[in-house]
């Protein structure tokens, strides 16, 4: 019989066609999540002056749903670690886009908070299980670029609610965003026939026909067999227990704490030039379409701030890119509190985007390769989750600045705090004790063949 070990194949394996659709679903998945946490900030001018919101509600309306969002990545993170990733994601999807579309036809704020809150359900659990499956399925050498580049996807959604505001917006109404975010909801089907379930859920559950047709996809040349040993008891054992109580095991605790601290305020700063940066532009001086435009400048510094950040974690390491990341944004946010140049602006608002919604993308997957693969899911999952408190707390916390009538730039320098606060939080992980996918840490044995029993 065979000993194979199935983290190890895809470990050593190269970037190939199963690779790539895989980042392509992952993707997807991540730009539509980006796209309908966007699109709120992005309507919201027109919104206000539909229902006459004042900036309180406006920020207690985008709370509920980000308080959705926490309550998702509770309940899916850990539940994908015991019925599967892929079906997880399958049920966020279309939780997502139901509520989404429902969210368009609201006739007043009550109703929208609603379907809001639900759509956010599904928001929440979407994230962490995307980024564990990518994590996953990623060959070991380049994980921490594909991982990031995926995230992306996050930062394009932004992007294109941007965009869609500026150009369409005003002539069919706000409400178009949200026909537009629910178009996954057409794509599940092709999604449930196409992407692949968790490798490790395979294995726990030994199923090895599962886990044979998806390696000889990865690697044709390995011949891999339902009758192969791909280490079940092995997995199993270190399966065993309550996924939550193990993410403070093997001296965790600090660093788990520490994630949720860094996430809290990482979020925090996310979500809240989320939802306001138009508003505030608009404050400043400018129309809606120029005000959109930061948006815009935003997603792109997000997407840079993400892929040079990537490619730096490779030669000097998660921690101090990071804490480099958040140092230059606390540097971004003084700047911004001081001048009115609209150049300096531009720059700055597309640095402030690299160094929060950067951040955070490069955080994620350093949370999740702290973790071994079997509680992956939910480490990154209440990671997220406990970020969600800063996400919420965000837009009321700025709603209340402006009402009581802060001046934009003093809005911006409010974030400096939540980015020293997640400096100084991941410099207190404990790297020693992290995963890493380092696969002597995991029980993992060289693929291997000894004679038929």
């Amino acid at each position: 019989m065979r000993e194979v070990n199935a983290s190890e194949v895809v470990g050593n394996s190269k970037f190939g066609r199963f690779h790539l659709m895989v980042f392509l679903w992952c993707l997807f998945a991540i730009t539509f999540d980006g796209f309908d946490i966007a699109m709120y900030g992005v309507g919201l001018p027109l919104m206000m002056e539909e229902w006459n919101l004042t900036p309180v509600e406006a920020g207690g309306i985008a709370s509920y749903s980000l308080f959705g969002m926490m309550v998702g990545a509770l309940i899916f993170a850990p539940l994908a670690d015991k019925i599967g990733r892929k079906k997880v994601l399958a049920i966020c999807i279309g939780i997502f886009s139901v509520f989404t579309l429902l969210s368009s036809f609201a006739p007043n704020p009550a109703f929208f908070s609603v379907m809001r809150f639900i759509a956010a359900l599904g928001m929440g659990g979407l994230m962490p299980n995307v980024i564990s499956l990518m994590a996953e399925y990623s060959p070991k050498k380049n994980k921490v670029l594909i991982v990031t580049a995926m995230y992306c996807g996050y930062s394009i959604g932004s992007i294109l609610a941007s965009l869609i505001g500026m150009y369409v917006m005003e002539q069919l109404s706000w409400r178009v965003l949200y026909w537009i975010g629910a178009l996954p909801l057409l794509a599940l089907p092709f999604f449930m026939k196409q992407f692949p379930e968790s490798l490790s859920y395979y294995v726990i559950r030994k199923q090895g026909a599962k886990i044979a047709e998806i390696l000889n996809r990865i690697d044709p040349d390995g011949d891999y067999k339902e009758s192969d040993d791909y280490e079940f008891a092995k997995v199993q054992e270190r399966a065993k227990g309550f996924p939550v109580k193990k993410l403070f095991e093997n001296k965790r605790t600090l660093s788990t704490f520490a994630f949720w601290v860094a996430a809290f305020n990482c979020l925090l700063m996310v979500y809240g030039l989320n939802t306001w940066l138009p508003k505030i532009m608009q404050q400043s001086g400018y129309g809606l379409t120029s005000s959109l435009s930061f948006n815009l400048i935003s997603g792109i510094g997000q997407i840079g701030g993400s892929i040079i950040g990537g490619c730096l974690v490779g030669k000097i390491g998660h921690r101090r890119v990071l804490v480099s990341l958040c140092a230059i944004g606390t540097v971004c946010f003084v700047i911004l509190g001081l001048t009115s140049n609209p150049i300096a602006l531009y720059i700055l608002i597309a640095f402030g985007g690299a160094c929060t919604v950067g951040t955070m993308n490069l955080a994620n997957t350093y949370i999740s390769e702290y973790y071994p693969r079997e509680i992956r899911t939910t480490g990154i999952g209440w990671a997220l989750a406990f970020g969600r408190i800063g996400a919420i707390v965000a837009p009321t916390l700025i709603g209340l600045l402006l009402a009581a009538n802060y001046s934009p730039q003093n809005a911006f320098m409010a974030f400096t705090v939540p980015s020293i606060m997640a400096a100084l939080a991941l410099l207190a992980v404990k790297e020693k004790y992290g995963s890493y996918d380092k696969l002597q840490l995991e029980g993992n044995i060289k693929l291997k063949a000894t004679s038929n029993v």
